[in-house]
């Protein structure tokens, strides 16, 4: 298989067009060619790209290849064509057409290389692509500003990217801290240039403010009482707002609490098996992953969705400029954040063996990852053994059905009261501290209700507080 034939599979793999790419069928008008030749220029440029890409013969929606009968080796007003575009081009872009034959189909590869100094022009116009238009760079000045930026100074980064002027007088304590857990030295005369912390003017950077002690960066789990972000919002942990490195921990720490362990019983003939909510392995990588490459730009952090049936977590970016889909599944990673990523790594937070993608993809397949042009989801499905703690009913939460069916229907009790058996059936080996994350209750007032059932008589402890476990009494 040849470079272009490669080439062209790698695009037509990816999930979107993109501002330096664009599929094209049959369409062909001899002056909007060069128009998007300066689109996909300017596009390129934009996303830190050495070319961009036009492939004609390809479904621009479902990336089909259906092949084409464009031709670009013709004349035009007696002027062959391709001289005809790069005569009108400004500066001289030296863009590329090349015929490829994919599976007995004729397609036409336009290869443009990116802006360098000034935005590409022709017939004196610099052109862009918005979504999947082409239009006239002076319609969009926020793009005009930010591509002129990008020719001059390169594109931005958590390095490069100077902190707010109000985040100038930044405090590392946690950070210093981190390390010394670890056991990694940071030295205080020379961690600011070892860690990147400063831009090229001494100011601190973006990232120097995610490392620091505070900052204004929100990193939050939200819990929902059902399936989707239409139910009732039932807590946000907020972990976030300073050192990014506490705050993963902590999420780790939170996904591991209600990760509960459940007896499978199904089809026993000699041992129970124990069965996680999740693949937790999976849900490590993944929160790994939204760290390292999160577009940390924006000052939007990773967001983490918990919902009855599934976790999800949202990083926002998309893929790294110059990653391709088939590497990304396959763990050949291009990180997002060149230097946080060391960083992970020399915390031995992460590892250079790229298991991170395989991981989920072998605990859960390529389907539980989304990726779109400016994020990627990764869903960590619940594997529930028995039926789920709350069920809708007219709207109203109600008990597992299994506590309804052995507890005395006479017997008042709280709705956290309830919630609490609800969970105990589901885990009856469920510690006090996982009905307090799982409930979103502190745990005095959770010591406080399981005492009370057990006034009640409706429960029991049986064994001692580490190895033993709830019964729900008939």
């Amino acid at each position: 298989m040849t470079k272009s034939e490669n080439l062209i599979k790698s695009l037509i793999a990816l999930p979107h067009e993109y501002e330096w790419l664009d599929f094209k069928e049959s369409w062909f008008s001899k002056d909007e060619v060069g128009e998007y030749i300066s689109a996909i220029s300017n596009g390129a440029a934009l996303c830190g790209r050495e070319f961009g890409y036009v492939v004609w013969g390809i479904h621009n929606s479902t990336h089909e290849i259906i092949g084409t009968t464009v031709n670009f080796d013709k004349d035009v007003n007696h002027e062959p064509y391709k001289h005809y575009l790069a005569r009108n081009l400004k500066p001289s872009v030296a863009f590329d057409v090349e015929n490829v034959q994919i599976d007995g189909k004729r397609l036409v590869l336009l290869s443009v290389p990116a802006a360098k100094s000034v935005p590409t022009k022709f017939l004196s116009q610099a052109f862009i692509r918005i979504g999947s238009s082409k239009e006239k760079l002076s319609k969009f000045p926020e793009w005009e500003i930010r591509l002129l930026n990008i020719l001059s100074n390169g594109i931005p980064t958590i390095v490069s990217m100077a902190a707010p002027d109000y985040a100038q007088e930044l405090t590392f304590e946690k950070l210093f801290m981190y390390y010394g857990a670890k056991g990694v030295a940071l030295r205080k005369e020379t961690f600011k240039k070892s860690l990147r912390l400063l831009t090229a003017d001494g100011r601190y950077n973006i990232m120097a403010l995610l490392l620091s002690d505070a900052n204004d960066i929100p990193i939050r789990v939200s819990v929902f009482s059902g399936k989707s972000k239409a139910d009732t919002l039932f807590s946000v942990k907020e972990y976030g707002n300073s050192c990014i490195l506490y705050a993963m921990d902590k999420i780790l720490e939170y996904g591991d609490a209600i990760n509960i362990i459940q007896a499978d019983e199904r089809g026993r003939i000699s041992e129970r098996k124990d069965v996680p909510l999740f693949d937790y392995e999976a849900f490590h990588e993944a929160i790994l992953n939204a760290f390292i490459h999160n577009k940390w730009l924006g000052m939007n952090a990773p967001m983490i969705s918990v919902f009855t049936d599934r976790i999800e977590i949202l990083s926002h970016g998309g893929l790294g400029l110059e990653q391709d889909l088939e590497g990304f599944y396959k763990g050949v990673s291009i990180p997002v954040n060149e230097i946080l990523a060391s960083i992970f790594l020399q915390l031995r937070l992460s590892e250079r063996s790229g298991r991170g993608v395989p991981k989920i993809v072998e605990a859960y397949g390529r389907d539980s990852i989304k990726i779109e042009k400016n994020f990627i989801v990764v869903t960590i499905p619940f594997n529930r053994i028995n039926v789920t703690p709350f069920e809708l009913n007219e709207g109203q939460p109600t008990v597992n059905p299994t506590v309804k069916a052995t507890v005395n229907p006479t017997v008042k009790m709280s709705k956290n009261q309830r919630d609490i058996l609800a969970k105990i059936a589901d885990n009856p080996r469920i510690t006090l501290t996982e009905l307090s994350e799982l409930l979103g209750l502190h745990r005095a007032t959770i010591a406080d209700n399981t005492s009370r059932l057990q006034k009640l008589g409706v429960l029991k402890r049986i064994g001692s507080d580490k190895t033993g476990y709830w019964e729900i009494v008939e």
